[in-house]
């Protein structure tokens, strides 16, 4: 039903278009004028202004001609982890790839151009559905930024589906972790390494006793924690007085969550104070967990869709964040559906052609079972 040659087609578009975090205004312009195209009512908010970046979400919403049934969102997002930049799409032996050294970025415009073919194939074909709401979110990557800062009145659907899981068509996230990122800083004393290293407090050994004491990795089946970046020092012949790191910690289990960052904090605390630093520790909480139930009406809606779009049904949680996470909080129940990408955020990603026609026809699936419900 999907014309799967325009689809790859407007896939390779997509891709060849730069759109780094904080800098998609290129990809906005083309998205909002397609979706104008396709009938949808757009508008871009003003997230950008808040987050330093260049343009805002994408928001398009549809009338349908079934005014009992459900209002759906579609979301994905606009933007790219580096290398994103001047990339070339090739496909060889059904699989794209990136000729160069870059991603190939089907994270996450493996979601966009299904959505927009799946969108043109209902219209096409005179499928009846009820109300669409479409966001195409900025900044996703490194923080949730673009949904985190949404303001929740704009969204108007009833539950939603947000295309952005390294799993293939079929795949049903139900569950997802919060993060807590952990900005710290140890302050020491400097003293001459050399003539007189006791009079100073290494705020660098600090660091490392800390880290060497608290729980990091994988914790347990829904908990992680990770030491991500530490900046410090000024010389050899200097003893260390400042040393900042970055650092977090994931759980699908909120209470966990809370846990795992009181006792980094606490380790980064007790041994700066042991040796006469002090930590100051900054914690962001970034998103929180969800997790929806099998029965779910959301849930079993995917799970018919992907039955009748010809696709094996796969229950499962991630350990990732997603635009999920802040919808479900805003009280928009949604799922993440797997698109097919692999090794996503490497120069090694890559999606199987038949992964984006199978996905398109997973929404068209979706919009057709949610046409089919009179309420939830």
């Amino acid at each position: 039903m999907i014309n799967q040659k325009r689809l790859l087609a407007e896939f390779f578009e997509l891709i060849r278009i730069d759109s780094p975090t904080k800098k998609e205004r290129q990809i906005a312009d083309i998205l909002k004028e397609r979706l104008e195209s396709l009938g949808l009512t757009v508008t871009e908010d003003n997230v950008g202004e808040l987050i330093g970046g260049n343009c805002g979400n994408v928001l398009a919403y549809l009338k349908g001609d079934l005014p009992q049934a459900p209002r759906v969102l579609l979301s994905a997002h606009m933007d790219t982890v580096d290398p994103c930049l001047n990339i070339e799409p090739v496909l060889v032996e059904g699989m794209v790839i990136s000729a160069g050294s870059t991603i190939l970025g089907a994270d996450d415009k493996s979601g966009i151009a299904p959505i927009l073919e799946a969108i043109r194939t209902i219209q096409e074909n005179r499928i009846p559905h009820g109300d669409i709401q479409v966001i195409f979110s900025v900044a996703e990557e490194g923080g949730l930024n673009g949904a985190k800062n949404l303001d929740r009145t704009f969204l108007k659907a009833d539950f939603g589906f947000v295309f952005d899981c390294a799993g293939g068509p079929g795949e049903i996230v139900l569950a997802a972790p919060g993060q807590d990122r952990l900005n710290v800083v140890i302050k020491g004393r400097a003293s001459h390494a050399g003539m007189s290293p006791e009079d100073g407090i290494n705020a660098i050994v600090a660091a490392s006793r800390a880290i060497a004491i608290m729980p990091i990795g994988r914790i347990d089946e829904e908990t992680t924690a990770n030491i991500g970046i530490i900046q410090g020092g000024r010389a050899t012949n200097i003893v260390a007085d400042r040393v900042e790191i970055t650092c977090e910690s994931r759980s699908r289990d909120i209470g966990k969550l809370v846990n795992q960052t009181n006792q980094m904090c606490e380790a980064f605390k007790s041994c700066a104070e042991e040796m006469g630093a002090v930590a100051e520790i900054e914690v962001i909480r970034l998103y929180t967990p969800f997790t929806l139930a099998e029965d779910s009406p959301v849930s079993l809606i995917a799970s018919r869709a992907s039955k009748n779009a010809g696709l094996k049904t796969k229950f499962g949680a991630t350990g990732g964040g997603s635009d999920a996470n802040h919808y479900n909080q805003y009280g928009v129940p949604c799922v993440v559906l797997g698109t097919g990408m692999q090794k996503p955020h490497t120069t090694e990603e890559s999606i199987a052609e038949r992964d984006l026609y199978r996905t398109a026809e997973l929404i068209v699936e979706i919009i057709k079972d949610v046409a089919r419900a009179e309420s939830v």
